[in-house]
């Protein structure tokens, strides 16, 4: 099973962020993505999730033997990013229960369950909106490392969490990377990847 990238290549107006970016992706496997500001990370992730469409190249999803259309790349992707935006108007159970209607949880984890996870039980009730930035960054994070998909994709996780959210996010991947695709960009704050075997500088993707 493997994620490729075929020179793909994303450019906005007249100006490229970056060209000719090739590289096959192991699942499973753990892989962290280094570079400064404006590399063009974040715009590869995207790339990567979905989110995005690439100006040139192609990807490649395969996952036992099949190759996945890009139109069906969500079932199997769960990406958590600072940007990444929730429906802040939604309560939190309202909010989970909207979530896993389109990209499940893993088999023996409950809605109540991620709550939990996420510390977040004595929000219930809340509207996201008056959420901290740290627990919005619980719940994103919990989103994506409880949801059933093959592949996760996170940008600069450890963004709005203090120490003890921290050592949170690294209990949660040592507990949940297992036979999955694990991708991290980072600016280089080790927390965020010490458990990735792989490293990788953007800069290299590029031909």
């Amino acid at each position: 099973m493997s994620l490729n990238l075929i020179n793909i290549a994303k450019k906005y107006n007249r100006n490229w962020v970056f060209r000719n970016a090739c590289y096959q992706f192991e699942i499973p496997g753990s892989y962290v993505i280094h570079g400064p500001n404006g590399s063009g990370k974040s715009t590869l992730l995207k790339i990567l999730s979905g989110f995005l469409t690439p100006t040139e190249g192609e990807l490649k999803l395969q996952i036992n033997s099949n190759y996945i259309t890009t139109e069906n790349w969500s079932n199997h992707i769960a990406y958590a990013a600072p940007y990444y935006e929730l429906i802040e108007e939604m309560y939190l159970e309202e909010f989970v229960s909207f979530y896993i209607k389109f990209k499940p949880l893993q088999k023996g984890v409950s809605q109540n369950d991620l709550i939990k996870i996420a510390y977040l039980e004595e929000a219930k009730d809340k509207q996201i909106k008056n959420f901290s930035s740290g627990m919005k960054q619980r719940l994103k994070l919990s989103l994506a490392w409880l949801s059933e998909v093959s592949i996760v994709l996170l940008d600069e996780p450890c963004s709005n969490l203090d120490a003890k959210g921290i050592e949170w996010y690294k209990n949660l991947a040592k507990e949940y990377s297992k036979n999955k695709l694990i991708i991290v960009c980072s600016n280089g704050i080790e927390d965020e990847f010490s458990f990735c075997k792989k490293s990788l500088d953007i800069g290299n993707l590029i031909k």
